[in-house]
């Protein structure tokens, strides 16, 4: 019988590899990180990881709906360095839902949800993201829960453990 004391858990109690990619463990994160999202290309955008938000957010102006064959779509403008608006980058892609988010505020913001891909450290795969105005967060990006589910862990006192990503000048998608 197991010491009701003893408080250590097993790797494998705990989802240490995700369970649809046994060969992938979890990685080791900071507080804040570098990350791509090769579908907009951009090769690096600082992101603040947050374990109270459940939904990740990406900095979003001039937003503009319209349909693509019958389906929705969004176009946006982004400035992926904060105090760089000579730095900016337009993004298109389809619109996969529509939610009320609360912000850490109590404010509630209906925010348009899309899907891409995000590379941290070694890792890329798929995320959604809401899109919102962030101009007066210091960070462009936040990522949130949902995003970091079976593949990373935050180290609250650490920062940029994964490195800058590394994505190829050309055909970056």
């Amino acid at each position: 019988m197991p010491d009701p004391v003893d408080s250590r858990v097993e790797p494998e109690q705990v989802g240490a590899h995700a369970p649809d990619r046994p060969d992938a463990g979890i990685i080791r994160i900071g507080w804040r990180e570098w990350v791509a999202l090769p579908q907009f290309n951009i090769r690096s955008i600082k992101a603040k990881i947050d374990t109270g938000a459940r939904t990740s957010a990406l900095h979003a102006y001039s937003v503009e709906r319209f349909l693509l064959h019958g389906a929705p779509r969004v176009r946006f403008m982004l400035h992926p360095r904060r105090l760089r608006t000579d730095i900016a980058v337009a993004c298109e892609c389809d619109i996969v839902d529509e939610r009320t988010v609360t912000d850490s505020g109590g404010h509630q913001e209906r925010r348009i949800v899309i899907v891409t891909d995000i590379v941290l450290g070694h890792l890329r795969y798929p995320i959604e993201l809401t899109i919102t105005d962030r101009d007066t967060m210091r960070y462009r990006m936040l990522l949130g829960r949902s995003a970091m589910r079976d593949r990373l862990t935050v180290d609250p006192s650490l920062s940029y453990l994964a490195g800058r990503p590394k994505l190829p000048r050309k055909n970056r998608q």
